[in-house]
C-alpha cells in the first residue's frame, strides 16, 4: 500500500473509532431540571412535532414537579411537555392525551393532527418513563431474555428477583419509587393545566391511560370538562379474566362461522384453537419450540384485528393454530422472545400497576386460570405468578383510595370493542359506566384493543372524538360495520418461520463461503492485490459481520434457545470475529514475513472484536449490530496499518535510518 492511501486509510479508519468513542463516552440525553426551578413551574420553546399528517408546529417546554408529593423534601424531577397547537380560530378546551402502557411514553401520538382543528392537543410526558428520573430495570429484561420460557415457573422466580434488585438499587441511587403512582401521574397533568393558563381540559386516554383519567375525574372534577376513553379499564383489571378471554373466542367462532373461507377451515373454532394449544409441538426440525411463549404471543396477538399491527394480529394469530403446524408455533415463540422483554420501562410498569396488586392476589388466591384456551400465561408474565413483583416491588400509599370506582358526574365517553381482549368492553359496562351520572358508552362492531380505533376509518374516529368534545354529541355512525377479515395479512406465521430461518441461515452461508473464497484465493495465489484487497477491506465487512451473527443466531436457536440473540454477547464475536477474518483475509500476503503474518492475523480479529464491542455500546437495537461492524471494521483496519508500519521501519537499514 503507498504512503498516500496508508495515510488516506488510517485517517479515515480513526475517524471512525474517533466517531464511535465519542458516541459511548457522551452522556445520556435526559431531561434535567433547570437551575433555581420551582415546583409547577413550565418553560416552553417552539418546536416541531411529527403526525400522520406531516410536520406541525408546537412547543415543547419543561414541567418540573416534586418527585414525592407526600415528601414536603422531596427531590424536583422534571417531565416534557408538547402542545400542537389548534390550527383553527377560536379553539375551545385543550385535549390531554394520555397513553396506555403501562411502561410506556406518553410523547408519541401521530393521531394528534387529526384533532387540531378546535384544539390543543397537550401531551404531559409520565413520570418513570420520559422525565428526568427513568425507572428502567435492565435486570427484568435480562432476566426474561435469558428465560428458557417465558410462562416457565423459572421464569418467574428470575423475573421478581430482577424486579427486586431493581427497585433496591433505584432506591440506592435516590430515587423515591413510592412517588411513582397513577394519583401523582394526575398530579403532573392538573400542573400542566395550571402553567398553561388552561381553565378547563378535556382528556383523550387510552387502555392504562384511562385508569389515569379516571383518578384525574375523582381528583380534579372541577378542572376537568369532558373525557373520552378508549379501550376503558377499570380498576382491578390488570389481570386477564380468563373466562372473558375464552367469550371473545366464542365471539370471533361465530364470526367464523358466518365466513366462507373460516368456515371451510373449521366447524368449531374454540374446539380447534383448544386443541392446537393443548398440541404446541416441542420442535420444528432442530429448532425448539417455546410452549409457554405460543400462549403469550398468543394472548398478544388477539389484542388487535387491525393489519397495522402486523405480524401480531388476531387474523394472523387464528390462521396459526389452524394451521397448527411447528413452524407457526416457533416463530410466535421467537417473536415472543425478541418482542416482549424489551416491551416496557418495567420499573414504572411495576409501580404503576401497583394500585391492582390486591386484585391479583386475590386473582391467584381464587385458584387462577380454570382451564382457559390459552391458560393463565399472559397475567403470569406480567405478574410473575402469585409470588411476582407485588411481593417486592414498594407500594405507594396513594394507591389505597383508587382501587375501586368511585362516583363522578363528569361528561365521559366510554369506547370499546366487541373483540378486545386486552380490555373487554363489558367490564367498562357493568363496572365504570353505573358510577357515571353522565356517561355513555359505544361499542363498535369487530374491534379489537385502541389499535383498532385509529387504524379503522380514520375519519370516524375524528368525527365521533370531535364532536363529542365540541358539543357532547355522540356520533360513530361513521364508523359502520366491520367484516373480519379472517386471512393473515401481511404474511402468515409459516411464512414468517419460514423468512427467520432461510434470511439466517443464507446470511450464515454467504458469510461462510465469502470466507473460504477469500482463503483459498489467498493461498493459491499468495493473497489479493493490495488495490483489490483494500476494495475487499471496505465492501466486505458488512456481508461479513451480518453474516457472522446470522450464523451465531442459528447456532443459538438451536442449541440454547434462552440466550438472546440481539444481545452483546452474541453480537460482539459473532460479528467481530467475521469482519477480523476477512479484513486478514484481504490483507495477507505470501510474501510478508511470517511474523508479519501472524500479528496481522492477531491484529485484525483484536481490533475487530474491540471495535464491535465499541460500536455495539454507541447504539441500541438493531443499530447497535450495524454500528458494531463498522467498528469492527474500523479498528481491524486500523490495526492492520499499525502493523504493515512497523514492518516498514523494521525493513528500513541503519543507513536508511540515518538518511
Amino acid at each position: 500500500m503507498t504512503t498516500i492511501a496508508r495515510a488516506i486509510a488510517l485517517g479515515f479508519a480513526a475517524i471512525l473509532v474517533l466517531a464511535l468513542t465519542y458516541l459511548n463516552l457522551r452522556p445520556p440525553e435526559t431531561l434535567a431540571v433547570p437551575d433555581g426551578a420551582r415546583p409547577g413551574s413550565l418553560t416552553m420553546q417552539p418546536c416541531d412535532y411529527d403526525t400522520e399528517a406531516g410536520t406541525v408546529p408546537a412547543d415543547c417546554g419543561t414541567l418540573v414537579v416534586p418527585e414525592n408529593r407526600r415528601d414536603p423534601a422531596s427531590d424536583l424531577i422534571a417531565l416534557p411537555v408538547i402542545r400542537i397547537r389548534s390550527t383553527g380560530p377560536g379553539p375551545g378546551e385543550p385535549i390531554f392525551r394520555l397513553n396506555g402502557g403501562p411502561g410506556a411514553t406518553n410523547l408519541k401520538f401521530p393521531q394528534a393532527s387529526r384533532l387540531t382543528g378546535r384544539h390543543d392537543v397537550v401531551l404531559v410526558g409520565y413520570r418513570g418513563v420520559d422525565g428526568s428520573r427513568r425507572l428502567d430495570c435492565p435486570e427484568v429484561t435480562e432476566a426474561l431474555r435469558s428465560s428458557a420460557d417465558l410462562a416457565g415457573a423459572e421464569s418467574q422466580r428470575a423475573a421478581t428477583r430482577a424486579f427486586e434488585t431493581c427497585a433496591g438499587r433505584l432506591t440506592a441511587d435516590g430515587i423515591d419509587l413510592t412517588g411513582y403512582s397513577i394519583a401523582q401521574r394526575a398530579d403532573d397533568l392538573e400542573a400542566a393545566r395550571t402553567a398553561l393558563g388552561y381553565a378547563r381540559i378535556n382528556l383523550l386516554s387510552t387502555s392504562a391511560g384511562t385508569r389515569t383519567a379516571m383518578i384525574y375525574s375523582w381528583r380534579y372534577p372541577g378542572s376537568l370538562y369532558r373525557s373520552a376513553m378508549i379501550s376503558v379499564n377499570p380498576p382491578s383489571h390488570f389481570v386477564w379474566d380468563p373466562r372473558i378471554t375464552d367469550r371473545q373466542f366464542a365471539r370471533y367462532a361465530e364470526l367464523c362461522s358466518a365466513d366462507s373461507k373460516c368456515s371451510a377451515r373449521t366447524d368449531d373454532l374454540v374446539a380447534a384453537m383448544t386443541k392446537a394449544a393443548d398440541g404446541v409441538p416441542g420442535r420444528w426440525g432442530p429448532l425448539p419450540v417455546k410452549e409457554g411463549n405460543v400462549r403469550i404471543a398468543g394472548m398478544f396477538g388477539m389484542f388487535e384485528n387491525g393489519r397495522d399491527s402486523a405480524p401480531l394480529n388476531a387474523p394472523t394469530l387464528i390462521d396459526a393454530y389452524l394451521r397448527a403446524d411447528a413452524g407457526s408455533f416457533w416463530a410466535l415463540s421467537t417473536l415472543a422472545d425478541l418482542a416482549l422483554p424489551g416491551s416496557f420501562v418495567w420499573g414504572e410498569f411495576a409501580s404503576f400497576g401497583m394500585i391492582d396488586a390486591p386484585a391479583a392476589a386475590r386473582y391467584y388466591a381464587a385458584g387462577g386460570d380454570p382451564g382457559s384456551i390459552l391458560g393463565n400465561v399472559a397475567t403470569d408474565l406480567l405478574w410473575g405468578g402469585p409470588a411476582g413483583f407485588s411481593q417486592v416491588w414498594p407500594d405507594s400509599p396513594d394507591n389505597a383510595e383508587y382501587r375501586t370506582v368511585r362516583p363522578s358526574d363528569v361528561e365521559t365517553l366510554l369506547i370499546g370493542g366487541t373483540v378486545d381482549f386486552s380490555t373487554p368492553a363489558e367490564l367498562a359496562t357493568t363496572e365504570l359506566l353505573p358510577s357515571l351520572s353522565r356517561g355513555k358508552q359505544v361499542i363498535l362492531p369487530e374491534l379489537g384493543h385502541s389499535g383498532d380505533f385509529w387504524e379503522h376509518r380514520p375519519e370516524a374516529s375524528r368525527h365521533l372524538l370531535t364532536t363529542f368534545f365540541d358539543s357532547g354529541t355522540v356520533d360513530a355512525s361513521r364508523f359502520g360495520p366491520r367484516a373480519v377479515d379472517f386471512q393473515p395479512a401481511p404474511l402468515t406465521m409459516t411464512a414468517i418461520a419460514r423468512i427467520l430461518l432461510g434470511v439466517a441461515t443464507g446470511g450464515a452461508l454467504l458469510a461462510v463461503l465469502l470466507l473460504v473464497a477469500m482463503a483459498r484465493h489467498a493461498r493459491r495465489r499468495g493473497g489479493f492485490r493490495r488495490r483489490t484487497g483494500a476494495w475487499l477491506r471496505v465492501l466486505t465487512p458488512l456481508p461479513l459481520g451480518v453474516g457472522g451473527w446470522l450464523l451465531a443466531v442459528l447456532l443459538i436457536w438451536i442449541i440454547r434457545p434462552q440466550i438472546f440473540v440481539g444481545g452483546a454477547a452474541v453480537a460482539v464475536p459473532s460479528a467481530g470475529l467475521a469482519v477480523g477474518l476477512g479484513a486478514y483475509l484481504a490483507w495477507t500476503r505470501r510474501d510478508r514475513p511470517a511474523w508479519t503474518r501472524r500479528a496481522g492475523l492477531a491484529a485484525a480479529i483484536g481490533g475487530a472484536l474491540c471495535g464491535a464491542a465499541l460500536g455495539f455500546g454507541a447504539t441500541s437495537g438493531l443499530v447497535a449490530l450495524l454500528t458494531a461492524i463498522v467498528g469492527a471494521a474500523a479498528v481491524a483496519n486500523l490495526a492492520l496499518i499499525t502493523v504493515d508500519t512497523l514492518a516498514d521501519r523494521r525493513r528500513l537499514t541503519p543507513s536508511t535510518r540515518r538518511s
